[in-house]
Order: structure tokens, then sequence, then C-alpha cells
């Protein structure tokens, strides 16, 4: 039995959409590149290095729009990365979320940016998820400069929650995030998209 439980966000909590995405970069803003940069698990390039922190918000939109159509706005791409997210949440990861909060301490770990971040933290408070009161941290790599699966990010978390690793349960849809949480002694499971959370947590 776990005595903390630490979520991935993107594809676990929240559907991605990829496609949606992409749609909207090059549709939207006329940037074409972002085929060669959105992954659905680590994000490539000038988008990768948002996501790890050695890249400012600001430069990343500046980049942006030097490669897009005439007129592209800061607005206009933090809209566009907002499409990478489903707003509305499976009805059942939303229950099982809630339903133990009351019973273990929760966290959230993702390879993720400040746009992003932002949009997940509405899609969670649309959806009846309090980030403030659900989640006691958040261990995001644009701002500790750390990627999963490094060991030294999963080493930092279990630090910072204060419990031996194999007292922490971490949920994760990238089997390589899996294995390399496993490997510095993390209980973790591989969640499939789509599928009841609930489930998979049903022995908490």
């Amino acid at each position: 039995m776990p005595k903390a439980i630490v979520f991935d966000i993107g594809g676990v909590l929240i559907g991605l959409n990829m496609s949606g995405c992409i749609e909207a970069f090059r549709t939207g803003l006329g940037f074409e590149r972002i085929t060669q940069l959105l992954d659905p698990y680590h994000q490539k390039g000038i988008y990768g290095e948002l996501e790890g922190g050695r890249l400012s918000e600001q430069h990343f939109k500046e980049l942006v729009i030097a490669e897009s159509r005439p007129g592209t706005t800061p607005e206009d791409v933090d809209k566009a990365m907002s499409k990478l997210l489903i707003p509305v949440m499976d009805p059942r990861t939303v229950k099982a979320v809630n339903d133990l909060k009351g019973k273990y301490p929760l966290y959230l770990l993702s390879n993720n940016n400040p746009i992003s971040m932002r949009h997940c933290l509405k899609v969670l408070r649309d959806n009846g998820i309090d980030p403030e009161t659900t989640f006691k941290d958040q261990f995001i790599s644009s701002d500790l400069k750390l990627m999963k699966p490094s060991p030294e990010f999963y080493t930092y978390v279990i630090q910072r929650i204060g419990l031996p690793p194999q007292e922490i349960l971490f949920i994760d849809d990238n089997k390589a995030n899996v294995d390399g949480a496993r490997a510095v002694g993390l209980d973790a499971r591989l969640y499939n998209p789509g599928t009841d959370l609930g489930l998979l947590l049903s022995d908490c």
C-alpha cells in the first residue's frame, strides 16, 4: 500500500490532442515546423528547450512568431498550445483523483512548460479538481530544469516527498518514464490512455 501517489499530467489526468495542436500551429499560425517539435512524450527542438527550462516562455514565443504568418501574436501561440489538451476530462479520472485526495498526499510530476501548465491547471479546475487543495506539490520540468526519465528528476522528487521510494506510487503513460522510475526504486505503474484510472488504482 503506497503512502503517496504521484501523477503525470498529459496522457494520464488530461487527454492529449496531438493532431489538433499541430493543426492549430500549421493552419492557424502558419508555423509548419511544429511537426518536427511535437511528440507525445518528449518534445524536441525549441519546444523541448522550453520544457527543459533552457528557453524562456517569451523567447519561445518570439522564435515561433518569427517563423509564423505575419501578424501572429504571443496570444496566438498560447492559444495554439492550448489545443494540445482535451478540455473535457474522463469523469472516471476526476472521480478517482477526488476519491484519493482524502486518503493520500497527491503530487504532479510532468515534463511540461509554463504555457501548457497554465492550461493544464485550468482544465483540472474546469473539471472539478482544485489543484491547490488536491495536490501537495507539483514537480515540473521547466521549473526544475530536470526531465523524465532522468534518475536525477525522480531522486529529487523522492527527497522532496520525504518517503522511501517503494512507498511512493507513480503513474505515467510512457514506458520509458515508468522504467526510469522503477530503476530508482519507485513503485511505478503504466497507464494506458483512455482506460479507467480508477481500476489501475483499485488497490489503493
